[in-house]
C-alpha cells in the first residue's frame, strides 16, 4: 500500500487568524513542486476601516459568516469535492482566538463530515515554510518573518523543528507601519500606505532613532520609533500650524528608512549566526505582510548579497495572510503522520520554538510568540 511519504497529497487548507478569511488547496507529488490549485482570501478591510485597527469580535463575526463560502468556492476553483483532500488543515494559533476558533470549528464539522483526517497548523509555520512551497528550500534555511504581528529570525530546520535567533520585544514593524498611518492621517492598512508616501519623500530630513543597534544580538524592537516620528509630527504642527503634504512624506521615508536600516543590521547579525552551522546551500528568506515592501525587500537582498547568501521572497501574494501556506504545512505535517483528533484547540499564542523565552508584548494583530 502506497504511504503517505510516496504519495500524491491534495490538502484544503484554513486560514482566519487575524482578518483575512481564506481558503486554499495545495497539492504535492514526490519529486515535483507542489501545486496551489485554489487559493481565496476574502479580507475584511472594509469592516475595520473606521475603526483604525482589526476589532476582534467583527473580525470573529465575520469569519464565521465566510469561512464555509472560501471552502466551496477554493474547491470549485480546483475543481474538485472534499472527497478528494486527503485531509484538512487548519490555523490553531497563534492570532485573535475568535478567529481562530472559527476556523478550527470550521476544520472540524468539515472533518466530521467527511471523514477527512484534522491538521493543526501554527500560523507562523506557514510563513516559515512559504518558502519550500514556493522555491522548493532544503532545510536548514535562515528566515526573516515579518509581517503585522510578528517579527523573527528563525533557523528552519524542519517542519517542527525552528531556532529563534532573535525577535522583536515590542511592537512589530507591520504594527509600528499601520500605527504611523494612524499618526500621519493615512489609510489602513498602513503598510502599503506608508509605502506609497515614502516614494516621495526625503529620507534623510528628519533622522529618526535605529532602536536597538547599540546593543548585541538580533532581538528588536520599533515602538520607541514610533514615539520618536509622532514627536517629530507634533514639533512641525507646533511650528509651522499644520503638516504639508510634503512633511507627511518626508517622516515617511525617514520612518521606513529606519525600519530598513535596524532590519538590514540584525539580518546581517543573524546570517553571522546562521553560517557557524556551515550550511551546504546558504539561503535566506523573508516572509510575512511586511515582506511586500519593496524598499525592505532591495535592502536585504544586498545585504544577503554582500554575506554570499542567495535571497528569496515569496510572490506578494503569499506574503500576506493566506490557506495556501497552511495546505501546504499541513501537507508537510500529514507526510510524517502528524495529525490531530477532534480535541484540537484554538490557540492565542504558541511559539515556533518552545525552548527560548517568550517574546515580550502582544501586538493588536495578535499575541507574539
Amino acid at each position: 500500500m502506497e504511504t503517505a511519504m510516496n504519495q500524491t497529497l491534495t490538502i484544503l487548507g484554513l486560514e482566519s487568524s487575524c482578518d483575512d478569511t481564506a481558503a486554499a488547496v495545495v497539492r504535492h507529488t514526490p519529486g515535483n513542486r507542489p501545486e496551489i490549485l485554489a487559493s481565496v482570501v476574502h479580507g475584511q478591510s472594509e469592516l475595520h476601516r473606521d475603526f483604525g485597527g482589526v476589532v476582534p469580535e467583527i473580525a470573529a463575526r465575520a469569519h464565521a459568516e465566510k469561512l464555509d463560502l472560501c471552502v466551496e468556492e477554493a474547491l470549485k476553483h480546483a475543481a474538485l469535492d472534499l472527497g478528494a483532500m486527503d485531509a484538512v488543515a487548519v490555523t490553531a494559533g497563534p492570532g485573535l482566538i475568535g478567529g481562530v476558533l472559527s476556523g478550527v470549528m470550521c476544520a472540524k464539522g468539515l472533518c466530521a463530515g467527511s471523514g477527512k483526517p484534522l491538521i493543526g497548523v501554527n500560523h507562523l509555520a506557514g510563513h516559515a515554510l512559504t518558502p519550500r512551497l514556493t522555491d522548493a528550500l532544503d532545510y536548514p534555511y535562515l528566515m526573516l518573518l515579518v509581517s503585522g504581528g510578528h517579527c523573527q529570525f528563525l533557523l528552519v530546520e524542519g517542519v517542527d523543528s525552528f531556532t529563534r535567533l532573535g525577535g522583536t520585544i515590542d511592537d512589530a514593524p507591520g504594527e509600528a507601519f499601520d500605527k504611523t498611518a494612524r499618526l500621519l492621517g493615512l489609510p489602513q492598512p498602513g503598510g502599503p500606505a506608508v509605502e506609497a508616501e515614502a516614494k516621495l519623500g526625503d529620507p534623510g530630513r528628519f533622522r529618526l532613532p535605529r532602536p536597538l543597534l547599540d546593543r548585541p544580538g538580533c532581538d528588536l524592537s520599533f515602538s520607541g520609533l514610533k514615539t520618536a516620528l509622532r514627536r517629530s509630527r507634533d514639533q512641525i504642527i507646533s511650528e509651522n500650524g499644520g503638516l504639508t503634504v510634503m512633511d507627511r512624506s518626508d517622516l515617511c521615508a525617514g520612518f521606513q528608512a529606519a525600519i530598513t536600516d535596524v532590519l538590514a543590521e540584525k539580518t546581517d547579525r543573524a546570517i553571522a549566526v546562521y553560517l557557524q552551522s556551515a550550511p551546504a546551500t546558504p539561503v535566506f528568506a523573508v516572509a510575512g505582510g511586511v515582506a511586500a515592501n519593496h524598499a525592505i525587500r532591495a535592502r536585504l537582498a544586498t545585504v544577503c548579497a554582500a554575506n554570499g547568501l542567495d535571497f528569496t521572497a515569496p510572490p506578494l501574494a503569499l506574503c500576506t495572510d493566506n490557506a495556501a501556506m497552511i495546505a501546504y504545512v499541513g501537507l508537510e505535517r500529514f507526510r510524517l503522520g502528524m495529525c490531530d483528533g477532534m480535541d484540537l484547540s484554538a490557540r492565542p499564542r504558541w511559539p515556533l520554538d518552545r525552548t527560548s523565552p517568550t517574546l515580550l508584548g502582544s501586538g493588536k494583530k495578535g499575541a507574539k510568540a
